[in-house]
């Protein structure tokens, strides 16, 4: 974690004035004796966290029991966080949230730091639980208005509270995720998200971290409407530059994984530079975000073809499902011996292509014709009779036949075609009439 401790400004502040509020009752309670009190009037005097340290290990050496276990425990805890030492700062809150399950610095810290401590035994992620939910039980009477000190804001001490909360949620989130509950995560990471804490203040909340972590759990549920959601998150991980966001080269890299799943999803990179700039000023995508997946934008284009060239659309129908993984089967029962295969199309009695081959090129009893495009072969019409004269490839043929034969690979569809459903073939010129000589004669 590249923030340190020391600069978690707006939370810490807050947590010490608890601290502070402690010592100021410690009347009520003793110290042992006169040199206690000065170990820890020494303590408090240090300006050195090393050997604010030093102190703070004697006094516990000298006096393992005292009334102020509590006490010394949060200058452990602040003096661990001085010196960037999050293992120790845990170490110090279980110590606390043992003598005060409900010590809000201590869960508050704990919170915080469990998913930064590089490792998630199941000990780990049971306390830090327990903790970011017994930060959420305190929000109420931690942050009620008669407990603001007199030098915050109000304004700042409702930030406070959010942002303790966002905090919780991020990471219950973490835990959820590790423990392999992508739905549970994404329903924490959407409320720590849908409270827009500042980053700024809060380093630990990092934007970056968190929007990849909420596509990471949308897309391992493996359900469709969730999908383009998890690709704003990606661009969002992957755009957002402010307080918090991942590295120049982390941007990088998820930009880079980004492209591939959102040009699997789309079926192009179209559109991506457009929610890249939306994911990098907003945290959350708007309620009426859509991306259209490549299913929905073929379907679209084939309304269109419908509409505007039938024939064509139902050929293309057709192809697809013969050239498909069981396309076999789909010729035997669907199209071997029909006329037109596939669904009856209102308006189309025969199909249209571009011949691309005769046999024999004169008077043929084959034909070869494209129908997708002008050039590739893909129907073979086998004629009883032959067709008179010749044509040039290109000439538009209409035919309706039986199928009768099917080759996947090459492609090729065979249709048994009479001559007289056969429409496009250039009539044979007609032949000229012998010419006739006129008879002369010599008259006598």
């Amino acid at each position: 974690m590249a923030v340190r401790l020391s600069n978690v400004t707006r939370l810490a502040i807050m947590a010490v004035f608890g601290l502070a509020s402690a010592f100021a009752q410690q009347a009520e309670r003793q110290w042992k004796d006169r040199a206690e009190y000065d170990l820890y009037v020494a303590i408090t005097k240090e300006a050195d966290p090393n050997k604010k340290l030093q102190l703070l290990n004697e006094w516990r050496q000298k006096y393992p029991q005292t009334a102020f276990a509590k006490e010394r425990l949060q200058l452990f805890l602040f003096t661990y966080q001085a010196l960037n030492q999050p293992a120790q700062m845990v170490e110090a809150a279980q110590e606390i949230l043992a003598l005060d399950p409900k010590d809000f610095q201590a869960l508050y810290w704990m919170t915080l730091l469990t998913p930064t401590l590089g490792k998630a035994t199941p000990d780990v992620l049971s306390n830090g639980e327990k903790a970011a939910k017994g930060l959420l039980g305190a929000l109420d009477e931690t942050f009620a208005l008669e407990k603001k000190p007199a030098a915050t804001s109000e304004a700042d001490w409702k930030n406070a509270r959010k942002d303790s909360e966002a905090l919780a949620y991020r990471t219950l989130g973490w835990i959820a995720m590790v423990r392999k509950q992508p739905e549970q995560a994404e329903e924490y990471f959407t409320k720590a998200l849908q409270l827009e804490p500042s980053a700024a203040s809060l380093p630990f909340f990092r934007p970056g971290d968190i929007a990849y972590w909420l596509g990471s759990v949308l897309i391992a549920q493996k359900v469709p409407e969730k999908q383009m959601r998890a690709l704003f998150h990606f661009a969002r991980a992957a755009s957002y530059d402010g307080a918090g966001s991942l590295t120049p080269q982390g941007r990088q890299d998820v930009n880079k994984y980004l492209e591939k799943v959102y040009a699997a999803y789309h079926g192009s990179l179209e559109g991506l530079d457009q929610i890249r700039q939306m994911a990098r000023t907003q945290p959350l995508p708007p309620a009426d975000f859509k991306i259209k997946s490549a299913a929905e934008i073929a379907m679209e284009k084939e309304e269109e073809l419908r509409k505007a060239n039938p024939m064509l659309a139902l050929w293309l129908s057709v192809k697809k499902e013969l050239t498909a993984e069981g396309g076999e089967q789909y010729f035997q029962e669907r199209v071997k011996q029909a006329l037109l295969p596939g669904a009856a199309v209102p308006g189309v009695t025969k199909f249209r292509g571009r011949l691309v081959a005769a046999k024999p090129p004169r008077n043929p009893k084959e034909l070869v014709l494209a129908i997708s495009d002008a050039t590739t072969p893909e129907v073979t019409l086998r004629l009883e009779e032959p067709l008179a004269g010749t044509a040039e490839p290109g000439t538009e043929i209409s035919f309706a036949g039986v199928a009768a034969e099917f080759t996947r690979n090459p492609f090729m569809l065979t249709f048994e075609v009479e001559k007289g459903q056969v429409e496009g073939w250039p009539a044979p010129a007609p032949k000229k009439a012998p010419a006739v000589k006129k008879k002369t004669g010599k008259k006598s």
